[in-house]
């Protein structure tokens, strides 16, 4: 195991440009949100030390959708618009249950290292679906830094991991597409509603769904609650699931997808020193190599314009 109604319509949101004047604050949430991302395998593998894969998917997006649904009864926040609901709708397949059911099954046989692998890819492949979803077009000098920046990315967790292919590997590829996918539709929501808003009607959404396979998973999968488990349950669904998704969304809208998807190059060496300050695993190295490229890849993404 160690191995996210007005009566006049809003401007169209495909075409909506980045708030520049927020643009350092926005740059600040996104990073705070890679920070928390971060910790989700960490915090996931803690989390299969006391529950089943499905059992740990399920409660944490349960949990996450009380928190949130309180704060919306709280607030008395209104139902979105009709028209936003198939994006809340992706945005719940992507973030909510497929990237943490995907990658929750993978690291039942892969380490954290190999499974970084997955964000390592994720910020090119968003801003790829940004392109072809929201019609952005970063520049020529944007591209080549982000495929640098996912190269070193993968060089660095193939090394991790030994270079070895494994049986989880089709969960990670699986998990990088559906959550570039929320994120995109996340981002691109968040440019009309508040980030926590976008998550949290997005794990509202799915309720239905989790309700019944948290308790049917819990029946039949064996439980175990340690300190382990039960801080990993729940930095999943309260920092993960939750607080972490919304200021990455609120960063999203304020500097676009492109260049917030961008700071997540950092996040699988940031999961790495957690994974060895908090589980153990040994790191090459390999590592202050990696990240020197990865900070000058983030800074020229930053730095251009598309």
């Amino acid at each position: 195991m160690r191995a996210h109604s007005s009566a006049t319509a809003p401007p169209a949101i495909a075409v909506a440009a980045p708030d520049r004047e927020g643009s350092g604050f926005g740059t600040l949430q996104a990073a705070l949100g890679v920070v928390a991302f971060s910790l989700t395998f960490p915090a996931t593998a803690w989390g299969l030390e006391g529950f089943g894969p499905w059992s740990l998917v399920a409660v944490r997006s349960v949990l996450a959708a009380v928190i949130a649904g309180s704060a919306l009864l709280a607030l008395r926040v209104p139902l979105p618009a009709r028209r936003h609901w198939p994006g809340l709708a992706v945005v719940g397949a992507g973030v909510v249950l497929g990237f943490p059911l995907l990658t929750t099954l993978a690291l039942e046989t892969s380490t954290t290292a190999h499974a970084a692998v997955v964000v390592g890819l994720l910020p090119l492949t968003t801003a790829l679906f940004s392109a072809l979803r929201v019609g952005t077009r970063p520049s020529r000098t944007f591209w080549i830094a982000a495929l640098a920046g996912a190269a070193a990315v993968l060089a660095f967790t193939a090394q991790q991991s030994g270079g070895a292919l494994t049986t989880a590997d089709l969960y990670l590829f699986a998990a990088l597409l559906v959550c570039a996918a929320g994120y995109t539709e996340g981002g691109r929501l968040a440019r009309v509603m508040p980030g926590w808003q976008v998550i949290g009607w997005a794990l509202a959404l799915c309720l239905p769904l989790t309700v019944p396979v948290a308790s049917i998973a819990l029946a039949h999968e064996p439980v175990q609650l340690t300190a382990h488990s039960v801080t990993g349950l729940l930095w999943v669904a309260a920092g993960s699931q939750f607080v972490g998704l919304v200021v990455w969304y609120r960063g999203m809208a304020a500097i676009g997808i492109p260049k917030a998807s961008q700071l997540q190059l950092a996040q699988p060496l940031l999961t790495l020193v957690w994974s060895v300050l908090l589980l153990g695993e040994h790191l090459t190295v390999a590592a202050p190599l990696t990240a020197a490229a990865v900070l000058v890849c983030i800074a020229v993404t930053q730095r251009s314009r598309g």
